[in-house]
């Protein structure tokens, strides 16, 4: 008698289980399905004003209308990007024809060598295009053109310092630094068109540039407690740090969120692409920070730095008249960013550290999904997500949409759709 309930017991529990399982992957999918409607709408809006392929937009200006910035701006890429993941989801091929022409819009982006955002602007546009363009000709195409970018990217490379060089000659907040040879955080973001084109070039010269890139940042850039500066200046004749501040974070010791994000996602993907374990341990450790912070919000959408107004924290901007303690604006774009982070560094750990991380970027991901952080259709000037920070400390797209919030969205809905199914 006991062995037959036990038996009904079970069968119970496993129909309970499969229930749940099923109930869950349904809601997932919903969650999906209506956000790529609401990009597919809210983009179709957009591109019904946007024309001028030589303005790709990038935010909303005072008046809540789009505003766009020429081909040599570090945005650029994320709005064919953004077209390139609609058209993965949908297949729709109108969306093809849209992310294609402003792909090719961006061409003159591969002579870009102002400062070093080259990667972002070419590899969100381009690498996605190559990806999912199936005429071997036009990849041929986009491949030459991320083989040219690759080469503008090292010749801001200096290998006496061994890094990138993030900006030309600039001054700090402090009005009395001025930084020689400053690589910031985002820097790491550039590494993956790097490695891709040593891929197809079978030229390991790009690939080890992007490892020395992430050796030298991994000294450098992380604490102790493996939070992130988002500077780091450089003597150019030696190579040794001069200084260690920040240029869009509160304080030169507290945490920009978007930048700890750009490092749990770039170190990740290093990962992937090198196999080094040094950067596996880097990657979960700066997300353990992250994911461990005390003030990250209950809904895991990071105010726009960690430690705004706290004790031992002094900011060198003017903060009069603008920080708020009670209404520190959150940052959706370093949410979406560390959610698509995560959900590829999840896919690397053990079975307890990887629930931990996917747990996390769920939660993100129903976040960014909910109306607090998703638009309404014909709203937000159709930019997806609201609430985004760019630079609280230049008083600079505070609380506005950011192009590069809604990429790294789709960018982690997708990869989730991957792991549920």
């Amino acid at each position: 008698m006991n062995k037959q309930m036990n038996s009904s017991f079970k069968k119970t529990n496993l129909t309970v289980l499969a229930s749940l399982f099923f109930a869950t992957s349904v809601a997932n999918a919903q969650m999906i399905k209506k956000d790529f409607e609401v990009a597919d709408q809210q983009y179709k809006i957009m591109l019904e004003t946007q024309h001028d392929l030589t303005s790709f937009p990038r935010s909303t200006d005072e008046n809540g209308k789009v505003k766009g910035v020429g081909v040599f701006d570090w945005t650029g890429g994320f709005f064919p990007g953004v077209m390139w993941y609609i058209y993965e989801y949908t297949k729709n091929p109108a969306w093809l024809a849209s992310a294609t022409k402003w792909t090719t819009a961006l061409e003159k982006g591969k002579d870009l060598n102002q400062h070093h955002d080259i990667g972002f602007v070419m590899y969100c546009s381009y690498g996605n295009a190559v990806r999912l363009e199936k005429d071997p000709k036009k990849r041929e195409e986009y491949n030459n053109i991320l083989i040219h970018s690759a080469k503008t990217a090292l010749t801001r490379f200096d290998p006496k310092v061994g890094l990138i060089k993030s900006w030309n000659t600039k001054a700090s907040w402090d009005g009395k630094t001025t930084w020689q040879y400053p690589v910031i955080i985002d820097n790491m973001m550039n590494l993956e068109m790097l490695c891709y084109v040593s891929k197809i070039t079978g030229d390991p010269i790009y690939k080890n540039v992007a490892i020395s890139h992430a050796l030298k940042t991994m000294e450098n850039h992380f604490r102790k407690d493996f939070s992130t500066y988002h500077v780091v200046d450089y003597d150019p004749k030696t190579g040794k740090v001069l200084h260690q501040q920040t240029n869009q974070g509160y304080s030169d010791d507290s945490t920009w969120s978007r930048g700890q994000g750009w490092a749990i996602y770039a170190y990740t993907m290093m990962y992937r692409e090198t196999g080094d374990k040094r950067f596996l341990a880097t990657a979960k450790k700066a997300a353990d920070f992250y994911l461990k912070h005390p003030n990250l919000p209950k809904d895991k959408i990071p105010y726009w730095d960690f430690n705004v107004g706290q004790k031992g924290y002094q900011a060198d901007w003017k903060t009069e008249g603008r920080i708020n303690l009670k209404a520190i604006p959150r940052d959706a774009s370093a949410g979406a960013l560390v959610a698509s982070g995560l959900l590829e560094l999840s896919n690397y750990v053990g079975k307890k550290q990887k629930q931990f991380y996917f747990k996390n970027a769920e939660t993100m991901l129903k976040s960014l999904s909910s109306e607090k952080y998703l638009a309404k259709v014909g709203t937000n000037a159709g930019f997806i997500l609201k609430e985004s920070v760019g630079s609280f400390p230049h008083n600079f797209e505070v609380g506005t949409p950011l192009v590069y919030a809604d990429y790294y969205f789709l960018e982690a809905l997708l990869r989730y759709q991957k792991a549920v199914n």
